[in-house]
């Protein structure tokens, strides 16, 4: 037998004070007796008082009350184990660092909007194997690819443009530090997310998105940011917007197309998270749709619950305790 609920049995505290209450009641009734007259006097006064069944109705009580915190602990018996195979896919979320994700077109900045919301996707993906990779003028893989969810998401909160110092923004490098964590000889079962404003500062992005299609990974962009633009916060203090040597503001903006071209080189597809909304739904059904591998075998243990047994036990006991009458006829 297994208990379900084991932090339960810490109600079984109930019957020492149960207990300790029934003999604080004893004492004090044998201490009344006492003073109110002739112990033998009044043990004939009240003959008709059965002590025996008192007696029994509290052992009664303490049981039934033993009963329900087994109840509660949830018991059960190990019914049958079965092998499961877990399919899926491997998937490289690729996220901008760039100074150019902290732009406050969609608030509190794209960064911040970009990892609540994939928080959520992470949420949706699961079944699949995910990684990180955090990239701006270089790439490096923040988290290789695992099952391990809580793993993924600690990685992805502690992203940020400090992880960079080589700003800028390389989609090229992005796309090729993410297939580096794909296994070489698999053509399939591969997707990178790549999530970004788009605002590429080097050049072969596509030659790479061509790479990535002839080794099998199809691509997803997820384009975060506005057409017309934000502006980003000074590197001084002041809650300024960033100028350049002009002395005029810096606008970041959303470039589409090249995402638009790397999904389709690629046989993946572009979603756009204007508003920081992403369509995480459409994604999600995109990505489920690619041919899935066996990604993890294991054995699933099923259990029958029993507190029914002695929930059952528990209200037979209340009811006889409760038909027991303490006086004789």
């Amino acid at each position: 037998m297994e208990w379900g609920l084991p932090g339960n049995f810490i109600w079984f505290w109930l019957l020492v004070l149960v207990t300790a209450v029934f003999a604080l009641n004893s004492w004090r009734r044998k201490k009344a007796l006492s003073r109110f007259g002739d112990r033998e006097l009044v043990r004939t006064l009240s003959g008709s008082l059965n002590l025996t069944v008192r007696f029994l109705k509290r052992i009664l009580l303490v049981l039934a009350i033993f009963c329900l915190v087994l109840a509660l602990a949830q018991p059960h018996f190990r019914k049958k184990e079965t092998r499961v195979e877990r399919k899926g896919i491997d998937v490289m979320i690729a996220v901008d660092v760039s100074n150019s994700m902290l732009a406050r077109d969609i608030a509190p900045s794209r960064l911040e909007k970009a990892k609540l919301e994939l928080t959520e996707l992470i949420q949706k993906l699961k079944g699949n194997r995910i990684g990180i990779v955090a990239f701006a003028g270089d790439a490096v893989i923040q988290c290789p690819l695992t099952l391990d969810y809580n793993a993924v998401k600690l990685f992805l909160s502690t992203i940020s443009p400090e992880l960079i110092s080589n700003q800028g923004t390389s989609l090229a490098r992005a796309l090729a530090v993410s297939g580096q964590a794909f296994a070489e000889k698999e053509k399939e079962y591969k997707a990178v997310i790549l999530l970004t404003d788009g605002e590429n500062h080097e050049p072969d992005a596509l030659g790479a998105a061509d790479r990535a299609a002839k080794s099998g990974i199809r691509v997803f962009t997820i384009g975060i940011g506005t057409n017309d633009g934000g502006t980003l916060p000074s590197e001084h203090s002041g809650g300024d917007s960033k100028k350049d040597r002009s002395g005029r503001t810096v606008i970041s903006k959303l470039n589409e197309n090249l995402l638009r071209d790397i999904a389709s080189r690629t046989r993946g597809a572009y979603f756009r998270a204007s508003g920081g909304n992403f369509e995480t739904d459409r994604l999600v059904h995109e990505m489920m749709g690619m041919k899935q591998k066996d990604l993890k075998s294991e054995w699933s243990v099923e259990y029958e619950e029993n507190f029914q047994f002695f929930l059952l036990i528990a209200i037979l006991l209340l009811l006889i305790e409760m038909f027991l009458s303490e006086r004789k006829k």
